[in-house]
């Protein structure tokens, strides 16, 4: 299943195609999509649809579909075409294992005041609002970018890239939540109090809770695929 409006969207997106390797951005504006919920788990991609969308040619297409597919966001099916991948709760726990190993060390270090605090707490903000107008999509996107800027506090590029594409598996995950406010509402008091210590300089305290966020969060995913 697609967003209707996916492929019309991504035609925004065909600026982003000249700066880099064609097939490389192109499976850049579709992690990005992924990781924004416009693709949800199952759904078949048409190879039309999208690359008259973003103006590239099949080959180009199929190039990016493999880099997901490697990436484990997409899955290819013979004769049947290429599908968005569906997590399994090995991939559950596999990706929570990551990310409290990447997110609790980017933090850990800390020992004053992050430069890039403002931002931090601006996507904690971002949720704040998407919650105030019950649009919990938007507040599980904000959160995400939470976690994203709070492994940017380590200055490494490829750290960065790893956590993006978690971000997009998440984001897959996070649809086997029938309800999002369910899931999402409840953790933004969390990333408030995450600031906390953040904004102190306090690195141990800020993974500590940091990383019973994560076990929480956990859990609560487990038990959602074991109820499906």
């Amino acid at each position: 299943m697609v967003n209707e409006d996916a492929p019309l969207g991504l035609e925004a997106d065909r600026g982003l195609l000249s700066r880099t390797s064609t097939a490389e951005r192109v499976a850049g504006v579709l992690r990005t999509r992924i990781a924004e919920g416009f693709f949800l788990p199952g759904g078949r991609l048409s190879e039309q649809d999208i690359g008259n969308a973003l103006g590239v040619s099949r080959n180009t297409l199929r190039e990016a579909f493999r880099l997901l597919t490697h990436e484990r966001l997409l899955t290819h099916e013979l004769n049947r075409g290429v599908f968005v991948r569906v997590p399994t709760v090995e991939d559950v726990r596999d990706i929570y294992r990551v990310r409290k190993i990447v997110e609790c060390a980017a933090v850990r270090g800390i020992t004053a005041k992050p430069a890039s605090y403002a931002k931090i707490a601006g996507t904690v903000a971002d949720g704040d609002l998407a919650a105030r107008h019950g649009r919990w999509q938007d507040l599980g996107t904000a959160n995400i970018r939470f976690h994203r800027e709070l492994v940017a506090l380590t200055g490494s590029e490829r750290v960065a890239e790893l956590m993006q594409g978690l971000a997009a598996e998440l984001r897959l995950v996070f649809h086997v939540m029938a309800d999002p406010r369910r899931f999402h509402e409840r953790y933004l008091p969390r990333n408030h109090e995450i600031l906390v210590p953040l904004e102190a300089g306090d690195g141990a305290r800020t993974a500590e809770l940091l990383e019973k966020y994560l076990t929480d969060a956990e859990a609560q995913l487990v038990e959602a695929y074991a109820e499906r």
